[in-house]
């Protein structure tokens, strides 16, 4: 990594670390759940977060929330984070897409139909040592700037675990498409 130094002020560059999600149910109203990291395990980039590396940015995020983009592009908000907390199995999370957004709602429609299923981190190492049997970096912790949705995910085997709807289709809507099919039958058998 590399570190720049402008008029004594040394600036660390934003990391990303990607994670694969897998989207079973996607909810109409853009809901979703699932881990944007996992503890413990080496990504591609010989990268291993370890439990607790995100407790210190997420007590500081009252005042400034983690932002939903895709891709990494800061011009790309496409939604929030509702919940974002450490468990023993990593980072997880439940956002919401905002649906009004053009982008979002293409994003939507992409994860709807499989083709876009991964998760990244960006975020700036605070803590970190490297392993010098496995050359592997274990991240002890980091300050957690955005969460993306991404194409190409880092860490494949972190995955979203549930996306949920908070308004279900209603009962009526059913039992009125359920009276248009029968409907539709009777006037098919009678021809």
């Amino acid at each position: 990594m590399s570190v720049r130094k402008n008029a004594g002020i040394i600036k660390f560059p934003i990391e990303n670390k990607r994670a694969e999600i897998s989207l079973e149910n996607i909810s109409h109203d853009g809901y979703f759940s699932g881990y944007a990291s996992l503890f413990g395990i080496v990504d591609l980039a010989n990268d291993i977060v370890e439990f607790g590396a995100f407790s210190k940015t997420l007590e500081r995020h009252s005042s400034r929330p983690v932002r939903m983009l895709f891709q990494h592009d800061p011009d790309q908000v496409i939604g929030r984070w509702v919940t974002i907390y450490e468990d023993r199995k990593g980072l997880y999370v439940e956002g919401q897409l905002s649906l009004d957004v053009v982008r979002a709602k293409d994003i939507h429609a992409l994860m709807l139909s499989g083709a876009l299923d991964g998760l990244s981190i960006g975020f700036k190492t605070c803590k970190s040592c490297k392993d010098p049997k496995t050359d592997a970096r274990h991240i002890l912790e980091a300050d957690l700037w955005e969460i993306s949705v991404v194409t190409f995910p880092m860490l494949p085997d972190a995955r979203v675990t549930q996306v949920k709807s908070e308004a279900p289709l209603s009962d009526a809507f059913d039992t009125k498409i359920a009276a248009k099919i029968k409907h539709a039958a009777i006037r098919l058998s009678s021809s």
